[in-house]
Parts: C-alpha cells; sequence; structure tokens
C-alpha cells in the first residue's frame, strides 16, 4: 500500500505538471530596459562618474534651401549619446551655438530608444509644446532647456521624448515633445514646469501641437491647437 504521504490527488498531479504547450511567461519590456539602465548606472558609478537616469542622444537634420528634398527621417543624423554628467560636459563644449547655425537646422536631443520623428512609436500619441524667441535670445534658453532635460527637473519627466531647437531664418523655436497629448492634466503640467525652469517672461506665448495633426498638415509649427 503506497504510504498516504507519497500519494498525490490526480488533479494536483495535473496541475503541479508543466504544460508543454503553454507559452513561455512573457518578458516585460519596460522591466528588462529598466534592469539594463539600473545595470548601467551602477558600472558608471563604480568607475567614479556620475549616471544621469537616463541616456540621451543627440541627433541632427540640416536641410539646403533650393536642393531636391529627401525624407524628413533620411536626414536626421546621429551626432553622439552619452549616459553621465562628465560625458555630456564633453559634447556640449564642443557643440555649435544657435547663432553658428545655418537655416534650417534642427538639433534633436532624446531619451535613447525614441527617434525625433512623429512617427516613432514613442511619439505617435504624443505632441509638443512650442515656444519661439528672437535669435539674440535663443542661446540662453536653448542651454537651460538642454540642462533641464539632463537633470531630469521637468515635472512629469517620464512623459518628455526630448527636446529641439529649430533654427529658422527669422526665428529660432524651441520644443519639449511629450509621449501623451490626450492626458491634459499632464500636458498643462508640462507646460507650467517649463515656463517655471526657463524663467520664461510672461510675454511669451507657449503653443500645443499633437503630432497627428502635424502627420495630417505636414508642418511642425503651424495650426498649433492649444496656446498659453
Amino acid at each position: 500500500m503506497e504510504p498516504a504521504a507519497e500519494r498525490k490527488v490526480p488533479e494536483q498531479e495535473e496541475q503541479m505538471q508543466p504544460s508543454l504547450d503553454a507559452p513561455p511567461a512573457p518578458v516585460e519590456e519596460e522591466d528588462e530596459a529598466e534592469a539594463e539602465e539600473n545595470e548601467r548606472r551602477n558600472g558608471e558609478l563604480k568607475a567614479g562618474l556620475h549616471p544621469l537616469r537616463r541616456k540621451l542622444v543627440l541627433w541632427y537634420t540640416r536641410r539646403t534651401p533650393g536642393t531636391r528634398s529627401q525624407s524628413y527621417e533620411d536626414n536626421i543624423r546621429k551626432i553622439v549619446d552619452f549616459s553621465t554628467v562628465e560625458s555630456f560636459w564633453v559634447c556640449y563644449c564642443h557643440l555649435a551655438r544657435p547663432s553658428s547655425l545655418p537655416s534650417p537646422t534642427d538639433l534633436h536631443l532624446f531619451k535613447e530608444g525614441v527617434r525625433p520623428l512623429w512617427e516613432d512609436p514613442a511619439n505617435r500619441s504624443g505632441g509638443k509644446w512650442i515656444i519661439r524667441f528672437k535669435k539674440a535670445v535663443s542661446a540662453r534658453f536653448w542651454e537651460d532647456l538642454v540642462l533641464v532635460l539632463v537633470g531630469d527637473q521637468l515635472d512629469y519627466s517620464d512623459d518628455v521624448c526630448g527636446v529641439v531647437l529649430s533654427c529658422r531664418f527669422n526665428e529660432d523655436i524651441l520644443s519639449v515633445w511629450n509621449r501623451n497629448a490626450s492626458d491634459h492634466q499632464a500636458v498643462m503640467t508640462l507646460r507650467d514646469s517649463i515656463k517655471r525652469h526657463l524663467k520664461l517672461p510672461h510675454t511669451y506665448l507657449m503653443e500645443y501641437k499633437p503630432h497627428d495633426a502635424s502627420l495630417r498638415d505636414n508642418s511642425s509649427y503651424r495650426n498649433t491647437w492649444l496656446r498659453g
């Protein structure tokens, strides 16, 4: 007679056997990315460096007036990436200032894994806050905005994808891209955070435009939906 301790109820026995047909438990992409970020930061700390919360990538776009235009994506060039305070300053000290950039030129500073394109999965449901500046003052505000992003200081910072400097013929335009244009509270709180960190004078108007609207009218800065 089989000892009671060794007997198994058939239903229990079946439950204890893994199903050969069952798919493996899915690995959460966000958890995996977070683990990689933690590993990176720990390695940089051991090296005596000061890691940023997110690795950032600097992109450059230059379109020559009067030439046959390529697609916007074909024009984008990755310049450099950095993940520590030290590597940021090495890059930034060698970066051309807005006054020396030809028009039209765009500089994009985005979180790693997010391309500065409306269609990118991280951007397509989002939009951007837009601020227009005279060329004489744009460099200071651009530098402040870059430092705010690098320091992860904006409210709803996880919702922020990146920042852009657009040098145009008569003005320079700064924009802050976020992931979710339909979250009104996040959008408005981000606006107030940008104003506060840039110490933006009350005379400056901020405009917001969802990326799906940009896709429809093929324009970054025209026909904005929200002002404040």
